[in-house]
C-alpha cells in the first residue's frame, strides 16, 4: 500500500496547541509509546531519569535559535517582514521569507536602521537544490559587518505560525533550550526546550552519556507537504555537524543511543546510511524519513507532538508504525495533551 499525506492527517482542537510554554520545562507531561508491547503511559518529563539507564548515550542537538525575524522599510515607507532562515557562507548573501513583499522589486535596498540595510538580490526562488519552496522565499544581501551581532539589536525570536501571539521578551530564554551552543537556528529542535539544567545533572549522575550535535534548523523542518503522493516531496538542505568526540561516545555506546528530537534523528540516520556508521563530519542533509523506512541509527527517540501530514510526524511513523503513532496522538488528544513547540512530549522506547 502506498501512503499518502492523507494517511498522516488527524483533527486536533486549536485549544490544545500550547500558545505559552509551562514555567518549569520539566513539568510538561510525557506520553511513554512502548514498541513492543503497543502500549501507552502517561507521565511527566521529570520521569525521563527513570528511563534512561547507566551507559545509555543521550544525544543533543546544541544548536542556538537566533532572532530572525526582522521589521525593514522601503523608501516609500511601507513595512516589510523578513524571515532569516540560511545564510549562503558569502558576502552576507541569506535565504529568507519574506512577507508583504508583493511591489519589492529586485536590486531595491530596504532599511531596517540607519546603519542595517538589505538589498534585494533574488525574488521567488523557484528551481534549486533547496527542495519545494514557497514563492515567497528570496535571496539578501545584509549590509552589516555581523549580522548575528545586527539581529540581536533588531530581531525578534521567530514564533511558529501556530501560535497566534507576537513574541515577548520571555520567548527568548523560554525558545532556546538550556545547552543551545552554536548559533544558527531559525527554529528551535524543541523536543530538548524540555530539559532543565537539574534534569540533566540528574541524567549525568546515574551514568548516562550526554553528546551533542549540531543541526541548523532550517526550512526543511516545518515546509508543508504540498502533494498527496508523499515520494513527490523533496526536502530542503539543512547543515549539520557530528564533533568527533560525540561519534566515538555512540560507537562504543553499551547501553542504548537515545535521540533527542527529530532533528538529532535525521543528523545521525542521514551520516550512518552515506556511512555505515557514525564518524565525524561536517556535512548537509535532504533525507525525507517516511514509512516504510527501517530506521538503524537509534533505539529510542524523545520527541513533541508534530503537525498533521508533517514532514515529522511522517518521520515518527517510521520509528514507531503510522497506526501506533496516530493511536498515541488520539489518545493525546483524548487526555487533553498540550501540543507542538511549547507543548508536551513522548518517548518512544
Amino acid at each position: 500500500m502506498n501512503l499518502t499525506t492523507e494517511d498522516f492527517n488527524y483533527n486536533l482542537p486549536d485549544e490544545l496547541i500550547a500558545n505559552y510554554p509551562l514555567k518549569k520545562r520539566e513539568n510538561a507531561r510525557m506520553m511513554v509509546l512502548h514498541k513492543n508491547s503497543k502500549t501507552l503511559e502517561h507521565k511527566h518529563f521529570f520521569d525521563i531519569v527513570d528511563y534512561l539507564k547507566k551507559d545509555d548515550v543521550l544525544v543533543l542537538n546544541n544548536t542556538k535559535v537566533f532572532p530572525a525575524r526582522i521589521i525593514a522599510k522601503r523608501a516609500t515607507g511601507g513595512e516589510v517582514e523578513v524571515f532569516l532562515l540560511n545564510p549562503e557562507g558569502k558576502d552576507n548573501r541569506w535565504f529568507c521569507l519574506m512577507k508583504r513583499s508583493k511591489r519589492v522589486k529586485e536590486d531595491e535596498t530596504l532599511s531596517v536602521s540607519d546603519d542595517f540595510k538589505i538589498k534585494v538580490i533574488k525574488k521567488d526562488i523557484e528551481n534549486s537544490k533547496e527542495g519545494d519552496l514557497p514563492k515567497n522565499l528570496v535571496e539578501l544581501i545584509f549590509s552589516a559587518n555581523d549580522v548575528y551581532e545586527a539581529l540581536n539589536q533588531y530581531g525578534s525570536i521567530p514564533l511558529p505560525p501556530y501560535i497566534q501571539r507576537e513574541a515577548t521578551a520571555d520567548d527568548k530564554e523560554d525558545y532556546q533550550t538550556v545547552f543551545a551552543k552554536v548559533t544558527g537556528s531559525a527554529a528551535a529542535p524543541t523536543a530538548g526546550l524540555h530539559f532543565s539544567r537539574e534534569i540533566l545533572k540528574e541524567i549525568e549522575k546515574k551514568g548516562v552519556k550526554i553528546a551533542y550535535v549540531t543541526l541548523n534548523v532550517g526550512l526543511g523542518t516545518f515546509l508543508p507537504v504540498k502533494t498527496n503522493d508523499i515520494t513527490k516531496h523533496k526536502m530542503h538542505h539543512e547543515s549539520f555537524v557530528i564533533p568527533k568526540e560525540t561519534a566515538d561516545t555512540i560507537n562504543s555506546a553499551k547501553g542504548s543511543v537515545v535521540a533527542v528530537g527529530t532533528t538529532v534523528l535525521r543528523t545521525l540516520e542521514a551520516t550512518y546510511l552515506k556511512h555505515g556508521k557514525i564518524i565525524p563530519t561536517q556535512d548537509e542533509t535532504d533525507i525525507f524519513i517516511y514509512p516504510p523506512y527501517k530506521i538503524k541509527s537509534i533505539d529510542k527517540l524523545i520527541t513533541n507532538f508534530h503537525l498533521p501530514k508533517s514532514t515529522l510526524i511522517m518521520l515518527v511513523s517510521a520509528f514507531a508504525s503510522r497506526e501506533f503513532v496516530l493511536e498515541a496522538y488520539r489518545e493525546a488528544i483524548k487526555e487533553k495533551y498540550r501540543f507542538f513547540s511549547y507543548g508536551d512530549c513522548m518517548l518512544i522506547e
